[in-house]
């Protein structure tokens, strides 16, 4: 390996850590191989999303940023970079053999973030999390080796239930950017504007329909570990696990997605990996199914 493919995939791993902990802790039971090919995945996102949310650059700009990102991925893929980290990505998607029709599905959603800031229904929603996040899902298969093609369909669950999980985690901050990730019909039907920032009854209401929504997610995407070799299955199972314990903080902070974010302890990241790395790929967690009941 190049020195330049080692600085590459060394940055994929510390942009990991900085902002995916709970990618970076499940990616962490992979053999090496594998950890960096995940690392690089997820580091290609991150560069992506950051471009996106560039504060003090107009939409124009930054719409030209992450076009200019775009074909310089492309190029790597294609041919040669001096860019560390397109040089690891490219590496990995030519070896894994990743379509690339993935990656224009992914770049196709981040344009949307630079001109769509609401949502309208859930199946709205659905769209935009085609190309940000089921498709981050089956660009991670080949890196996971399943033994079946029926794992693509949980994969891109899963993809789905991250983001989602994301979204209710991180209201708040989205406010700042001048987004809304809930369906406007929700927030409408419950009767909730989340500008206000205030944890009403039905602000709560609201929230667990959600949580119970993104929990059928996560329910959907369980199989998908059964179709993987172990290290994968211990990959992904621990990062489930870790990702939808996001959503019990949630409830155990009443809901209360405002004053501060709904975190899963690092030490407890650590300590479930070395659990699941020792006992084997974990069985289906808690994915309450039954919504409560709708708002009037």
């Amino acid at each position: 390996m190049t020195e330049l493919l080692r600085a590459g995939y060394r940055e994929c791993a510390r942009l990991t850590r900085r902002h995916g902990t709970t990618y970076y802790w499940g990616a962490a039971i992979l053999p090496r191989d594998q950890r960096r090919d995940v690392h690089a995945v997820y580091g290609l996102c991150r560069l992506a999303d950051d471009i996106v949310d560039v504060a003090d650059l107009a939409p124009g700009a930054r719409a030209a940023e992450l076009e200019g990102f775009r074909t310089r991925f492309l190029a790597a893929v294609h041919g040669t970079t001096a860019d560390p980290v397109l040089a690891a990505v490219a590496d990995t998607v030519r070896r894994r053999g990743i379509d690339l029709d993935c990656f224009d599905r992914f770049f196709g959603a981040m344009a949307m973030d630079l001109t769509n800031d609401s949502y309208p229904t859930w199946d709205d929603l659905c769209d935009y999390m085609e190309g940000s996040a089921a498709v981050i899902g089956e660009m991670m298969l080949p890196i996971l080796e399943p033994t079946s093609p029926e794992a693509r369909g949980p994969a891109r669950a899963l993809g789905r239930a991250f983001q989602l999980t994301n979204f209710l985690r991180d209201v708040d901050e989205d406010l700042d950017r001048g987004r809304v990730y809930l369906p406007q019909e929700d927030l409408h039907r419950f009767g909730v504007d989340p500008g206000q920032r205030r944890v009403t009854p039905a602000w709560r209401a609201l929230m667990a329909y959600e949580i119970g929504r993104n929990r059928e997610l996560y329910a959907e995407a369980w199989p998908g570990i059964a179709m993987l070799p172990p290290a994968s299955a211990r990959c992904v199972g621990t990062a489930l696990m870790l990702y939808a314990r996001i959503l019990d903080r949630i409830e155990d902070r009443d809901y209360d997605v405002f004053s501060g974010r709904a975190r899963v302890p690092t030490a407890i990241k650590a300590v479930t990996a070395a659990r699941v790395l020792v006992a084997g790929p974990p069985t289906p967690a808690r994915t309450r199914t039954v919504r409560p009941k709708e708002a009037a």
